[in-house]
């Protein structure tokens, strides 16, 4: 379908890309070493008060500009303001910083920019599953330019968390399970936040979170506790940053929780030694909210001088919200605790931030430079990746597509079919309900007969406990040709502080799904949420299911495109989806054991036999009830046409050190149905220094095939992709045999190797 605004080139480009992470731009990092003249020349011009005061982050006052916020910004006590969204009083604000203050520094102007502005994408974990970086990189481009419209010059996004346990409510800002899909699609979001030159009109600064470790929170409790080994950290939760580093990020932002005992924002190890000396960050670093003061609840300071010491020495630069660098860094140098030239790096990597975002020049916005919010092009936008998000998990008898011109009446059901603000997600600030498109709204649309379709909302939220509307649903069902109801969890239930320890469907969906299917119409499940759910309750109990995520502003006409087939799925999971949350954490990229469960050795609890003796030979790793595979893996996606895959080859079947492999595999689309598929490729390094995965995504492509068409798809695997850090903590790459396999999810079996020589 050719969108009005876009060209069918760029059309094409978004909706199949061939992914290469190398490709990332880094042009902003080069931006931050050519201005470190400036910076040095404007730091000896600076009182330690106007150092500090480059280090403070306040909240602003919600379109008004209060005197004693006017007065600390003309003294040069203020370097960043957030939360402030009126384009009169961020401009006055600049104003006042520009021509008010001695030195006349520009304002860094934050806010969370999450997966939209007033045009809202699909959640982040959404736009995972489009693994589509060029979608996502539009996304934020768009983003970008709305959210200049209010004079905001720095997004805290991407969240680039690697995060295996679905109860963390903050799984929604992530991009799944994986770190190499969290790398390139970081990179990719970086990308369209900054552009190619982050100081043009509609460009802001990107903002790397939580480092580190973050997405590991015991029992997926927000702010809590994370152990991680050094050697798990590096080797997964460590790398998408490294690839947000590469990519240009102009700053990152350190993590509530603790790691290993020290929490993240007074972390020497995370900061300094693998930030700065290992990598060469020159960006800022700033704090998340109130988490310096926030140390000493930890227990790992005494009071806020303390907590103000400890983070500052380990490498933040800015303070979000509270006051305690404002309060106690300048004693702390005048009385020799604190060196001078600490303070004076942490306000170089501020003030490199602001000459390469071009404040200096450009310190007030201009909104006429800037496209309106909400306008077709990013509705389409919108439209793209909310499409591109869904995901099909099961088609039973391929009830799905419905033909519209053959059903006659269809029964939309559910709290969450008409609801424009619940589809939009989690930590949408700014979001417009406004601009949202409702799934009955496009069901309607698309029938053009609104007497062909009955709406019955069946339960006032999902939450809900009562019965009451359950006989109208089902009778709507059953005087329907098909049916379509809508479940899943209301936008609040996921995203920050948000975490759920039970992950099914909340209140009583699962018993109206029982009631409807006593209708005997087809039946279909369209589930908006904000993780993964356990489903096993309903699975059984529909014809088809589409995981909607929160689709976002247009969510309605995506979801209604592919019920009606105008277009076939093409999302893929970027995560695990777990029979039960007590398998949880479960993922695809596990250690292998030493008693790896296999369909010929698990034994399940109902097959154990009656007054069996008591032994643990033969016996596996895994779970008695709930077995040892999830209920949908990692990459698994549905289409409405059948891909084979074979001819897997290795361009050859030894590689030497530093050489770079083709592997390759031809796809067929066997169907009779145009569609796309996401193409992804494995590896496994049998043997290491320290035990590696059973499979680790190197690669993947989207591909767009007509029906009986078939492709070969290539994939480069050079010395990096192989490369993993050993027991002594060095990246290193090892001889010996590797597997590789081509498929369609995590648990393709077309498989090849070959073995890497050391000479």
């Amino acid at each position: 379908m050719k969108s009005a605004w876009l060209s069918a080139p760029l059309l094409a480009w978004l909706l199949v890309t061939t992914v290469n992470p190398d490709t990332a731009c880094a042009s902003f990092a080069a931006e931050l070493e050519r201005h470190d003249g400036a910076v040095q020349s404007l730091l000896q011009r600076m009182t330690l008060e106007e150092k500090i005061g480059q280090m403070q982050q306040l909240n602003g006052a919600g379109g008004s500009v209060p005197d004693s916020l006017r007065e600390a910004i003309a003294a040069g006590r203020v370097g960043s303001i957030l939360n402030e969204v009126d384009i009169k009083a961020v401009n006055e604000l600049q104003r006042i910083a520009v021509e008010e203050s001695r030195l006349g520094i520009p304002l860094l102007i934050g806010r969370d920019v999450i997966h939209g502005f007033h045009t809202v994408l699909p959640i982040p974990l959404g736009q995972a599953a489009t693994w589509n970086p060029e979608i996502v990189r539009e996304g934020s481009r768009m983003a970008a330019l709305e959210a200049a419209t209010a004079g905001i010059n720095w997004t805290f996004a991407p969240m680039i968390d690697v995060t295996r346990d679905p109860r963390w409510g903050r799984i929604a800002e992530s991009y799944g399970e994986d770190p190499y899909l969290h790398g390139v699609l970081g990179a990719a979001s970086i990308r369209g936040f900054q552009g190619d030159d982050a100081s043009q009109p509609g460009r802001i600064a990107a903002c790397a979170k939580h480092f580190a470790g973050y997405g590991a929170s015991e029992s997926g409790r927000d702010y809590n506790t994370t152990n991680i080994p050094e050697n798990e950290l590096r080797n997964v939760y460590l790398l998408p940053f490294r690839a947000a580093v590469e990519a240009g990020v102009a700053s990152l932002m350190t993590s509530f929780s603790d790691l290993d005992g020290v929490p993240a924002t007074a972390n020497e190890f995370l900061l300094r030694q693998v930030l700065r000396e290992e990598w060469g960050f020159r960006g800022l670093v700033v704090s998340d909210w109130a988490s310096i003061e926030q140390l000493s609840i930890h227990g790992l300071t005494a009071d806020d001088r303390e907590s103000a010491l400890a983070a500052v020495s380990a490498g933040v630069d800015m303070e979000m919200a509270t006051e305690t660098y404002a309060r106690h860094l300048a004693q702390a140098v005048q009385s020799g605790e604190l060196e001078a030239a600490v303070i004076d790096e942490r306000v170089g990597n501020i003030l490199r931030v602001k000459f390469a975002l071009g404040l200096f020049d450009r310190p007030y916005t201009d909104t006429s430079r800037l496209p309106p919010t909400g306008n077709p092009e990013h509705l389409e936008i919108a439209r793209l990746a909310a499409l591109q998000s869904l995901v099909l998990l099961e088609n039973r008898g391929t009830t799905l597509p419905l033909d519209a011109a053959s059903t006659g009446t269809i029964a939309v059901i559910g709290p969450l079919a008409d609801d424009p603000y619940e589809q939009l997600g989690t930590w949408i600030f700014d979001g417009d309900p406004g601009l949202s498109r409702t799934p009955l709204q496009a069901i309607r649309e698309t029938l053009g007969d609104a007497s062909r379709v009955r709406h019955v909302r069946a339960m006032d939220t999902t939450r809900s406990r009562s019965t009451g509307g359950f006989a109208e649903a089902v009778e709507a069902a059953a005087a329907a040709d098909a049916v379509v109801v809508f479940l899943g969890e209301e936008s609040i239930l996921s995203g920050e502080a948000h975490s759920r320890a039970d992950i099914s469907l909340p209140g009583n969906q699962a018993d109206l799904v029982a009631a409807l299917r006593q209708a005997g119409k087809p039946l279909v499940a369209v589930v908006m949420a904000g993780r993964p759910l356990t489903l096993a309750n309903v699975v059984d109990q529909v014809d088809a299911l589409l995981f909607a995520w929160h689709p976002g502003s247009m969510g309605g006409p995506a979801i209604a495109d592919v019920l009606f087939g105008r277009e076939a799925p093409s999302g893929k999971l970027p995560v695990t989806f777990p029979r039960m949350v007590g398998q949880v954490p479960i993922y695809y990229a596990h250690k292998n054991t030493g008693k790896p469960a296999t369909p010929e050795t698990y034994q399940h609890i109902d097959d154990i036999p009656r007054g069996m003796p008591q032994s643990s030979s033969g016996w596996v790793s895994s779970h008695l009830d709930a077995g040892y595979t999830p209920q949908y893996p990692f990459g698994y996606g549905l289409s409405y046409t059948e891909f084979r895959y074979s001819d897997i080859a290795v361009s050859s079947p030894v590689a030497l050190p530093g050489e770079t492999l083709t592997v390759s595999a031809r796809v067929t689309n066997a169907g009779d149905v145009a569609a796309t598929e996401v193409v992804q490729l494995y590896v496994r390094d049998l043997v290491g220094n320290v035990t590696r995965p059973v499979k680790e995504l190197k690669g993947f492509q989207r591909i767009r095939l007509q029906p009986g068409e078939g492709r070969t798809v290539e994939f480069a695997i050079g010395p990096d992709d192989l490369a993993f850090y050993d027991r002594n903590m060095s990246l290193t790459t090892e001889p010996g045999e590797f597997h590789v396999w081509i498929g369609g999810s995590s648990e393709s079996d077309l498989r090849t190797s070959f073995t890497l020589v050391d000479k």
